[in-house]
């Protein structure tokens, strides 16, 4: 029987989609060559919005309105965190959470015995499962997951519910990962996690333990997916400076440059503090990225709160801001708080959005005249090679094709909207 995997949400649930595909193949499933002709189709589903929901319960109505004898698998943080609407409204086959990706093919040998509606949705271990998810080389940067779970309870999030409590990657895996995705042709690799700054807490450790195990494997870049500012302490980033491989771009979630906001939203620190985090950044390593998230239109959220967080936003310098309306989320803290009008929230992130449309052509321009070394990734155009500098900024090299997991010198000589020019030397 044929199967194909569709991941929604973060790049921890394409690890785990990762491990999944190795475990079907391992039991005698085949990946299909079109996946609208698979016999089992996996959604592996996200809950951070109701979007993300909505869109899980939509590609399985499109799945069985085609077939409906296609199988039907939906895994991951919906079930986990809506387990009796996960269950009841939708026609999926099998229904589990992330406590069983490990038990899929399992379950679809049980389900094809009498064809009976399987739900599997237990609470989550507070032991790391190691066979949930290997790294993610379908990239040309692989992905390794180092960590699941959040203890933060952010007021707007429903992850801990989604994904329980921080559990880590003992440091020994992280090695054996990285040196695999080295030996299998990377150049960089990229850790990540539910809330990676969280990593190691369990044994003692922290997330620099985690870098300086993958620099282990002599990989050319190393990058860090996104971090809580409150967990990198001053020790931390003095043992990241000397990791030679470790990228100059940090993705801080600042989420709003309120501190009024912040308390609302029950982060973990102040804009003061996470000024100082930057700072120490900036100190360790010269002309770093620092890239952010924003939540415009948080509930109660003034008007002199949002100037607040412009305000800051241009005063920290970042390179680029991910700018999200804020979304309602059953089941959390802030959905029960007085919510702002819809009109506000979406005037409030075509402001955000504009000013980082800004800072990120600032950026680039300060770009240009640069020498840069760039990943090339695969091939987009005939026309252009395309990759990424140390610093997560997107060049391309018009003219020129260049092989994938190239490592190659480059002038940056241009700015585009989205993207710099260059030539290779």
């Amino acid at each position: 029987m044929t199967f194909e995997i569709t991941t929604l949400g973060c790049k921890v649930n394409s690890c785990e989609s990762a491990a999944i595909e190795k475990l079907m193949i391992n039991s005698g499933f085949e990946i299909a060559e079109n996946n609208d002709t698979a016999d089992i189709h996996i959604i592996n589903s996200c809950a951070v919005t109701g979007t993300s929901v909505e869109k899980a319960r939509h590609i399985i109505d499109g799945i069985k309105k085609k077939n409906k004898e296609s199988i039907v698998v939906l895994c991951g943080c919906f079930p986990q965190s809506f387990p009796e609407r996960a269950a009841l409204e939708t026609t999926a086959d099998i229904v589990t959470g992330n406590s069983h990706k490990s038990k899929i093919p399992d379950m679809i040998g049980e389900f094809l015995k009498n064809r009976t509606k399987i739900v599997k949705i237990e609470q989550l271990s507070r032991e790391y499962d190691s066979n949930s998810a290997i790294p993610d080389e379908n990239r040309t940067r692989a992905f390794i997951k180092i960590e699941d779970g959040c203890d933060r309870f952010c007021s707007y999030c429903i992850i801990p519910t989604a994904r329980g409590r921080v559990r880590s990657l003992p440091v020994r895996e992280i090695e054996k990962q990285a040196l695999e995705c080295v030996n299998n042709g990377h150049k960089e690799i990229v850790l990540t996690g539910i809330n990676l700054g969280c990593y190691g807490q369990e044994y003692g450790l922290t997330l620099a333990d985690a870098v300086e195990a993958t620099a282990k494997s002599g990989v050319f870049r190393l990058r860090l997916s996104s971090l809580e500012p409150e967990m990198l302490s001053d020790g931390i980033i003095e043992r990241f400076k000397a990791i030679p491989a470790l990228c100059p771009h940090f993705h801080l979630s600042l989420q709003s440059g309120s501190d009024n906001v912040l308390k609302k939203m029950n982060r973990k620190y102040t804009t003061e503090q996470f000024a100082h985090v930057v700072e120490k950044l900036r100190e360790a390593f010269p002309d770093c990225a620092i890239t952010t998230d924003i939540i415009a239109g948080f509930p109660m959220e003034t008007d002199e709160d949002f100037q607040q967080t412009l305000t800051f936003a241009k005063e920290m310098g970042f390179a680029k801001i991910h700018a999200f309306p804020y979304s309602l989320r059953k089941g959390t803290v802030a959905a029960e708080m007085p919510q702002l009008h819809p009109r506000i929230i979406t005037e409030r992130t075509k402001l955000l959005i504009a000013e980082s449309e800004k800072i990120e052509q600032a950026f680039f321009k300060k770009q240009i005249g640069t020498i840069q070394t760039v990943l090339i990734e695969k091939p987009k155009s005939q026309s252009y090679s395309q990759g990424f500098t140390e610093r997560y900024v997107p060049v391309r090299l018009m003219g020129e094709q260049l092989p994938r997991h190239t490592i190659a010198r480059i002038r940056i000589t241009g700015a585009r909207d989205k993207y710099c020019v260059g030539i290779k030397l």
